[in-house]
């Protein structure tokens, strides 16, 4: 009985993510997100990336069981504070450089570092918050980064970006993407993911001269490989189990998708953004295929939840992607 029972958890299992987010639904929360942001001179806009995010997160599920994100209005309006308030003293202390200095250029360069220097607390407090208020199956994601480390690496390789012209910006993107997914868990379930800088390089080289050949035609296939290079590098593990993920993404099939998604937007005058922003996401749920021997079941809670939600507003804010 042992024996059997052992052979079944260690069987391949079966993992669907599906997305059931309805264009009309998402517009109707839209449209109140705008009208209430507008009439509160922009004060409701924490509550409004919290009602966006509880849907896109609520109709996402994983073998018909949906996710769930807990962050609230409220704790995203806190941190909304916080960085309106960084802002304001960033640009209160540009101001006083120039009086004092008379150099523009010395105002400007503390103007983009200080902007630049918030860059990896805003991505280590976004993923710690992000992870610790999203769940599945009553089980919370986590993140486990170090923010010393992180503020560490991430000075070191802008300093080899800038030393090499911008070159080592392809290993920049990578280390930061492989340092934060391997520190995700899903309960006792760790992420990780094995991108590296010169495979990102070549991509992009060769995506960026074929599509200048191609007169942008070859746009789709660049956009498909990138997605596909996010998706097969992620994977997870629990114990001596694991999932891989892959794609099933063509540029065919981004051509459709973004051509599609550009018409509905231009000529329903951006209210058709809703459908569009939809349809992206059910894109993505089809084209990622899952694979292991991982058994949601045994899955058992280790995170504990996180609700400063500073990291997250600054990284909208400076419109900085999380994935």
């Amino acid at each position: 009985m042992e024996t059997s029972m052992t052979q079944n958890t260690n069987q391949a299992q079966s993992y669907r993510l599906e997305f059931f987010g309805k264009g009309s639904d998402y517009f109707a929360i839209m449209i109140v997100n705008w009208l209430l942001t507008l009439i509160t001179l922009g004060l409701y806009y924490p509550w409004a990336r919290a009602k966006r995010l509880r849907y896109v997160y609520g109709q996402t599920a994983l073998n018909n069981e949906r996710f769930h994100f807990a962050g609230t209005g409220n704790e995203m309006f806190r941190g909304f504070i916080k960085i309106i308030l960084f802002y304001v003293a960033v640009i209160i202390s540009y101001m006083l450089l120039f009086i004092v200095t008379q150099s523009q250029l010395l105002a400007v360069l503390f103007l983009y570092l200080a902007i630049f220097a918030i860059i990896p607390f805003a991505i280590h407090g976004s993923f710690r918050y992000r992870m610790s208020r999203t769940s599945y199956r009553g089980i919370r994601f986590g993140y486990r980064g170090d923010r010393n480390e992180l503020v560490t690496k991430f000075f070191k390789w802008v300093f080899f970006t800038i030393i090499t012209f911008g070159i080592y910006g392809a290993w920049l993107q990578m280390n930061i993407r492989r340092y934060t997914h391997q520190n995700i868990r899903y309960g006792d379930v760790e992420f990780s993911n094995n991108a590296n800088g010169a495979d990102w390089f070549l991509l992009n080289l060769k995506g960026y001269f074929l599509t200048i050949i191609t007169l942008g035609i070859y746009s789709f296939w660049w956009q498909s490989e990138i997605f596909a290079y996010y998706i097969d590098n992620m994977r997870m593990t629990k114990d001596d189990k694991k999932i891989n993920c892959s794609s099933t993404a063509t540029g065919g099939g981004f051509f459709r998708l973004l051509i599609v998604n550009f018409l509905i937007t231009v000529f329903t005058l951006g209210f058709g953004k809703a459908w569009a922003d939809m349809r992206t996401q059910n894109f993505i749920c089809d084209h990622v295929k899952m694979e292991g021997d991982i058994n949601i079941d045994e899955i058992h809670q280790t995170e504990e939840e996180y609700t400063n939600a500073f990291g997250e507003d600054a990284m909208d804010f400076f419109e900085i992607d999380l994935a």
